[in-house]
């Protein structure tokens, strides 16, 4: 390759763009891919070299610009040129049977109507716009009437075409195009990407959906790359046909020379041509074929790789469509059918409780085992006292269980007619099942808590806390060193972490001579982390980091903070009466006590010194209030926090008319919708770490 002339390059490359768009047709339309990856992965390195090497000839629709683009700190806003409608739904045969009667009714008593069936997909909407071929805008539906620029991230999508195909035996694509379709995440790849970010230490999605609204509205299009988004297209919101000098614009379906858009059919045909996939379709000629197509549907929704909450039913006649027009929101001609979820019957056998890290005890019901929604169900969570009195759950009651959205098991209802007297109602303890420790529901709440702090279901994830990074640092020390030290009995809290030896660590399982080593220097490095990062460390509920840091602030030693009072914890920023009475429960129990003594005896650092403040007095960022939303690259979230607090400024967990900045990086939260609705400044991850790490200027 390195001894052809630009000329040639130029030709190799377009052959090579044409083939490679041939195969992405083939893989993401077609679903019938003719060469193995490795082939492929061949061409598209070969496209690369050529285009790294002669910089020129890149174009704005080679297939390797897919990923790239720069950081945006926001999406900008922009009118969607015709409203994005929703559909009505309907949630049982009745409805859709009622649908009919009226398109019928409309249609005429004699005149054949064909109903068009699609999987109504769980992703996000989005509207894309091609000029003369090529990808121009990306565009969520946003509120229907004003969308979310996406147009770098859609392209990062290889089942979206950067470049429209011509159509069969022309050469020629529309002059303009507008279509709508979905983006989601396969339901394989979200649990593999889900499995990544809980090994990675990220928040979890909590459905597929979820996740890829997250991944196609992420900031840096890199990201959106790395996510295995995919797509599908259905509707053709505006098109001026090939060759049309008119530019008029579609739909026009009374014009028999608009065929084959004229139908929904053919539509979604004429878009599988242009490079779209497309979902899979069935059809119906009467209301009986309609409930016949809904049930298979409802079948086979299982086997489809997106999530799928229904159908939707549209009017193949495009012209019968336009002329039954729009209620307020929705097109007359569409319907968006519900599945109902699949129940059954089956018995709770008992019901035990579950303490978490943060001593929540979650009452859970141990089932006779069922299928339901494509596998066997033995457990379902209860939630708390409210649900099970509000249900009135009882051992052995034979309740209906379902799947809510066809993945958490929950029990509807109780089937009170199959009683027989011998039921037991479900007490909760007045202790910890696990430590025997005083169980609290505080008010306002609607859990119980077990409130003993050396509860050994809530030791395992305290200690892991106590070690993490954001807290006492001690490297080394991660839940599979936990877990050992638990088995053999060498620690009842993390104040017994300071009297380990290299011998006892080199006794537990996999741990070397120089492991045992590593782990006592970490353990005793941890000795002189900051006030703060123990008051963090202690993992007293409602005490963030950025609520330590002001308590480290404010009272300078571990003792002054022990004897502060509620108001003037009160008092504190970040603190308030709930934080603070959160703080004096909790060190007054024995527990705490004893576990702050021994810290003490050995020898953690308890105070601030005189030339270490918490806050810098004078710092650049002086008197400004930070937010973080998202992964920060290169940085964890308490260095970032750090960082900040260095420089004088303050950092919060909420967006408020307060705060000078929000700081964005990877997954952003709702916290980004926040700062935008109230108009504050919005930092990109990027380039909040380089001001950070001294590559940038001030923020």
């Amino acid at each position: 390759m390195h001894d052809l002339t630009e000329k040639e390059a130029r030709e190799r490359a377009l052959r090579l763009r044409r083939e490679i768009r041939e195969h992405q047709y083939r893989y993401y339309v077609l679903d019938a891919p003719t060469i193995p990856d490795s082939e492929y992965d061949k061409l598209y390195r070969e496209l690369q070299d050529i285009e790294r090497r002669f910089p020129s000839l890149v174009t704005p629709d080679s297939p390797t610009q897919r990923v790239g683009g720069e950081v945006s700190p926001a999406f900008r806003s922009v009118p969607h040129r015709s409203p994005v409608l929703s559909l009505s739904n309907a949630f049982s045969e009745g409805e859709v049977m009622a649908f009919v009667r009226r398109v019928q009714e409309f249609a005429g008593e004699s005149r054949p109507v064909t109903y068009v069936v699609e999987p109504k997909i769980d992703g996000l909407s989005v509207i894309l716009r091609y000029e003369n071929g090529l990808l121009a805008l990306g565009l969520t539906r946003g509120d229907g009437l004003t969308g979310e620029d996406v147009t770098r991230n859609v392209r990062t999508v290889k089942a979206v075409p950067l470049q429209l195909r011509g159509l069969p035996g022309e050469e020629s694509v529309p002059e303009f195009l507008e279509v709508r379709g979905e983006v989601y995440l396969p339901k394989d790849d979200f649990v593999r990407l889900n499995e990544e970010r809980k090994e990675a230490g990220l928040p979890l999605f909590a459905n597929p959906r979820n996740a890829a609204a997250g991944s196609l509205r992420q900031l840096d299009p890199r990201v959106t790359a790395r996510r295995p988004l995919r797509a599908l297209f259905y509707e053709i919101r505006e098109m001026i046909a090939p060759g049309d000098a008119s530019g008029v614009l579609f739909p026009d379906p009374g014009d028999p020379a608009a065929s084959p858009t004229t139908t929904e059919t053919g539509t979604l045909e004429f878009l599988k041509g242009l490079g779209f996939p497309v979902p899979a379709y069935t059809t119906a000629t009467s209301a009986s074929e309609l409930v016949s197509s809904i049930s298979k549907w409802d079948e086979h929704r299982r086997t489809l790789p997106y999530d799928t909450d229904g159908i939707v039913i549209k009017l193949d006649d495009r012209e019968l469509a336009r002329r039954m027009g729009f209620t307020g929101h929705s097109p007359r001609a569409s319907l968006a059918y519900k599945f109902p979820a699949e129940q059954v019957e089956t018995k709770v056998l008992d019901i035990i409780l579950q303490v978490g890290r943060t001593g929540v005890l979650t009452p859970t019901a141990i089932l006779e085992p069922v299928r339901v929604s494509g596998s066997t169900v033995s457990r379902a969570t209860l939630h708390n006292e409210d649900v099970i009195r509000e249900k009135d759950v009882r051992i052995g009651d034979t309740v209906v269980l379902q799947k809510a959205g066809d993945v958490i098991p929950e029990i509807v209802s109780v089937i009170k007619e199959k009683r027989t007297g011998d039921e037991r109602e479900f007490h909760w303890p007045d202790v910890c099942p696990a430590c025997g420790g005083e169980v609290l529901r505080f008010p306002g709440e609607a859990a119980h808590r077990c409130t003993g702090m050396s509860c050994p279901a809530q030791l395992r994830e305290k200690l892991i806390h106590f070690a993490s990074r954001d807290a006492m640092d001690i490297r080394g020390l991660g839940p599979a060193v936990v877990d050992a030290l638990l088995d053999a009995g060498l620690v009842k809290d993390a104040g017994d972490l300071y009297s380990l030896t290299a011998e006892e660590i080199r006794s537990l399982p996999r741990q070397g001579e120089k492991s045992a080593e590593k782990l006592i220097d970490a353990i005793d490095a941890s000795r002189q982390r900051p006030l703060a990062r123990l008051l963090f460390a202690l993992g007293i509920r409602h005490v963030g980091q950025s609520a330590s840091y002001s308590l480290a602030d404010r009272f300078r030693s571990l003792d002054a903070f022990l004897n502060a009072g509620p108001d003037e914890l009160a008092e504190v920023p970040d603190i308030g009466p709930l934080t603070a009475n959160s703080i004096v429960r909790t060190r007054s129990q024995p527990s705490v006590t004893e576990l702050i003594a021994k810290l003490k005896r050995a020898g953690v650092k308890a105070a601030v010194s005189q030339d270490e403040p918490a806050r810098s007095p004078g710092g650049s960022l002086m008197g400004q209030t930070f937010v973080i939303t998202g992964g920060l690259p290169g940085m964890t979230r308490q260095e970032a926090e750090e960082k900040i607090r260095e420089l004088g400024g303050t950092v919060s967990s909420s967006v408020s008319k307060k705060t000078s900045a929000v700081i964005v990086g990877e997954n952003p939260g709702s916290k980004l919708d926040k700062a935008r609705e109230l108009g504050i400044r919005i930092i990109p991850a990027e380039e909040f770490v380089a001001m950070a790490q001294g590559r940038g200027s001030r923020i």
